[in-house]
C-alpha cells in the first residue's frame, strides 16, 4: 500500500467535494481529519487494484489481500472502489463498492407503529412472531450496561499509564476494543430489527424524536444513546427506500401515550411513572407503550390516507389531576425520504 498516489489525489477530491459543499451552503468549513482520533483509512480506484476470480491485490503488493469475507459479493459484481481502513482498536477493514440492483420486496398491506424507549427498546403495535414478545415488545439488550464494569476497570488502567509509553497504547487498545465490542453487538441487533421490519411491513411510522435535544438531560442521556434510537431511524429509513416501503414520522409532540387507541379519548394529563391506564370514555385497559404504538400507527395512516394533519380537539379530552405534562400542540407530518 506504501508508494501509491491514488489515496492521495482521493484526499485532493475529497477536500475539493467538502470545498464545494462548503461554498453551495450545503456544509460547513472543512476541519482537518484527527490522526489521533479518525479512523485512518486509505481509498484506492479501479486503476490502483487489481481483481481476479475473487482476489483482491492493491498496488504496490505482489499478494492478494488475506480477507476474510462477511457476505459474498453478488453475481457478475465488479469493484469500482476499494476503502482499506483501521479503526482505533487496531482492526483493519476493507470496503469494496460495487455497482449493482437492489430488488423490491413484494408489496404488502400490512402497517406496523413503533415506539422507542428504554426498558423495552421497541414496542410495536401487533406482536410479530419470533421478534417480539405477545404484547408487542422487543427487550432492549443494553450491551453498554453490561460492559459498564470491564469498561471502567480498562479506563482506570489507561489512566495510571505513563504519556507516550508503549503500556498506555496497550491499554488504549484494550478500552477501544471494548468500545468496538459495544458498538458492533448493537448495530448488528439493530439491523437485523431493521431488516425484518422493512421486510415484513409496507408502512412503518414513527416519531420524530428530536434525540439530540433529549440527550441534554443527563440522568438517560446514557440509555438513550445505548438504545441508538437515531441510527434506528436512519437505518429503517435507508432500508426502506431500497426495497420500496414507506417511513412515515408523526410529530414529537403528537400525544400518543396519553390517547386512547380504542375510541380516541384524550387524557389531560399522564404522568411518567403509569405504565398502565383505564380510559375513562370506553373502559379500555392500556399498557402506556402498546397504547402509545398503536396511537402512532393511526396517526400515521391518517396522514397518508387524506394528507393532513392529526390534532386532538377539545371535546375528545378529558380532564384530570394537574400533572407537569407536555403542553405543546400535536402536529403530524411525513418527512422527505
Amino acid at each position: 500500500m506504501i508508494g501509491s498516489s491514488v489515496p492521495l489525489q482521493q484526499c485532493l477530491r475529497h477536500l475539493q467535494a467538502a470545498f464545494v459543499n462548503f461554498f453551495d451552503k450545503r456544509a460547513r468549513y472543512p476541519r482537518f481529519k484527527s490522526r489521533k482520533k479518525s479512523r485512518a483509512s486509505a481509498e484506492y480506484t479501479r486503476s490502483a487494484f487489481r481483481w481476479r476470480d475473487g482476489h483482491l491485490t492493491l498496488a504496490k503488493m505482489t499478494e492478494p489481500l488475506a480477507i476474510v469475507w462477511s457476505r459474498p459479493l453478488p453475481e457478475g459484481a465488479e469493484p469500482s472502489t476499494v476503502t482499506v481502513s483501521r479503526d482505533t482498536a487496531g482492526r483493519w477493514f476493507v470496503s469494496i463498492l460495487v455497482q449493482t440492483g437492489v430488488d423490491h420486496h413484494a408489496t404488502t398491506d400490512t402497517a406496523v407503529g413503533v415506539d422507542t424507549g428504554i426498558t423495552s427498546l421497541l414496542t410495536l403495535s401487533r406482536p410479530i412472531d419470533g421478534l417480539t414478545d405477545s404484547q408487542g415488545k422487543i427487550t432492549n439488550p443494553k450491551h453498554e450496561q453490561r460492559e459498564r464494569a470491564r469498561l471502567a476497570r480498562a479506563q482506570r488502567r489507561l489512566a495510571k499509564k505513563t504519556a507516550g509509553s508503549a503500556n498506555r497504547g496497550k491499554a488504549r487498545r484494550k478500552v477501544a476494543r471494548i468500545h468496538a465490542r459495544i458498538t458492533d453487538r448493537g448495530r448488528d441487533h439493530l439491523h437485523k430489527l431493521t431488516t425484518r421490519l422493512v421486510r415484513e411491513n409496507q408502512t412503518i411510522v414513527i416519531e420524530d424524536l428530536n434525540v439530540s435535544g433529549i440527550l441534554r438531560k443527563h440522568s438517560l442521556a446514557r440509555a438513550i444513546s445505548d438504545a441508538s434510537w437515531s441510527e434506528f431511524r436512519s437505518m429503517l429509513e435507508y432500508k426502506a427506500d431500497w426495497y420500496g416501503r414507506t417511513v412515515i414520522a408523526i410529530d414529537q409532540w403528537f400525544p400518543s401515550s396519553k390517547t386512547c387507541s380504542d375510541c380516541g379519548l384524550l387524557l389531560d394529563s399522564l404522568p411518567l411513572g403509569v405504565q398502565e391506564w383505564t380510559c375513562p370514555r370506553c373502559g379500555a385497559v392500556h399498557d402506556r407503550d402498546v397504547n402509545a404504538a398503536r396511537t402512532i400507527l393511526a396517526a400515521g395512516l391518517a396522514v397518508a390516507a387524506c394528507g393532513g394533519g392529526v390534532r386532538p380537539t377539545r371535546q375528545q379530552s378529558v380532564r384530570q389531576s394537574p400533572v407537569k405534562q407536555e403542553t405543546r400542540p400535536a402536529r403530524v407530518g411525513i418527512p422527505r425520504l
